[in-house]
């Protein structure tokens, strides 16, 4: 269902290099979850970002995935995830791509992978721990630390997918 409504999305969007950027923790759901949302989006047609996969060697990384937010897709799918927050990248990525959004018509789909959203939103349990370190690791640059905050504060806000880590069995 989800996948043919970012389909349904994608295909009104002209002049994207992407349809979908795809914003996640790399050593939580690479392998697993993002791996089959990729794979998904890909076989439907939709054009998606996925760092590892457009990114080509040598290319500065930051500034691919700038170009990519701020000029290349349309529609962000936001996948959070139990250790999403102990990455600064991932946070600088989800504050760039909240600003974008208040001046564009981007879409933003959060999508919490094996974490509840009040979670995220209240910053509690793992969300918790790494905001400790980032206070304790960016003492002079607390502006930030708050950016981050808010934009996980907002991001829960929007409604989104919550999906568990376990299978299903008949």
């Amino acid at each position: 269902m989800a996948i043919s409504m970012v389909h349904e999305a994608s295909t009104s969007i002209s002049g994207c290099a992407y349809h979908v950027f795809l914003n996640f923790r790399g050593t939580d759901t690479r392998k697993n979850f993002t791996d089959h949302l990729y794979r998904a989006l890909v076989q439907a047609g939709i054009r998606t970002f996925r760092d590892d996969e457009e990114i080509e060697r040598g290319n500065n990384i930051k500034g691919e995935i700038e170009k990519a937010i701020l000029h290349e897709s349309k529609i962000f799918i936001i996948v959070f995830s139990k250790d999403y927050a102990s990455s600064t990248w991932c946070l600088d990525e989800l504050v760039k791509i909240l600003e974008h959004r208040k001046s564009s018509e981007h879409i933003v789909l959060p999508v919490f992978y094996d974490v509840d959203p009040t979670q995220v939103k209240n910053q509690t349990g793992s969300y918790a721990e790494a905001f400790a370190r980032h206070e304790e690791n960016f003492k002079s640059e607390m502006d930030v630390v708050q950016r981050w905050r808010a934009a996980l504060k907002e991001v829960a806000d929007l409604g989104g997918m919550v999906l568990q880590d376990r299978y299903i069995y008949n």
